[in-house]
């Protein structure tokens, strides 16, 4: 029989590049449940570990921390919920221009794009015009 694997506070930093602080933050906060055992025994285990990379994904796509727990409240927590937009929302998008005419509106946080994605996700997008934009050009010098 084999038992879960558990890691310590320390351990568990290390795997997920996190200070403790911010760890015990969230346990504090509800959003990571209180290890197994008390003090220097506390034992995390891989669902500790799961949460705080899940956390930290949606944190870098530009989700609060408030957004967060309404994520992991859900019962399908891989994508985030439709939000109904309604008075006072207020949402962040980015405006990506592509060319003068050509500019695309997202909003990172509903679309799951880190910054770093969002930014490979435009330089593919103005490739594909410049590309297009190519070919039409060449078709209209043919004679």
């Amino acid at each position: 029989m084999q038992t879960e694997q558990t890691y310590s506070l320390d351990e568990l930093c290390a795997l997920v590049d996190m200070p403790k602080r911010t760890v015990r933050y969230y346990i504090q906060n509800g959003l990571l449940d209180r290890p197994e055992g008390l003090n220097r025994g506390a034992k995390y285990t891989r669902s500790h570990l799961e949460r705080l990379l899940f956390i930290r994904k949606w944190q870098q796509a530009g989700l609060s921390l408030e957004r967060i727990q309404e994520l992991i409240s859900s019962p399908e927590h891989d994508l985030p919920p439709v939000r109904r937009r309604g008075p006072g929302t207020v949402e962040v998008w980015s405006h990506l221009v592509v060319r003068e005419g050509v500019e695309l509106h997202v909003e990172p946080g509903q679309a799951g794009l880190s910054p770093e994605q969002l930014r490979a996700f435009l330089r593919q997008v103005t490739a594909a015009f410049e590309s297009i934009s190519k070919q039409s050009g060449d078709r209209e010098e043919a004679p």
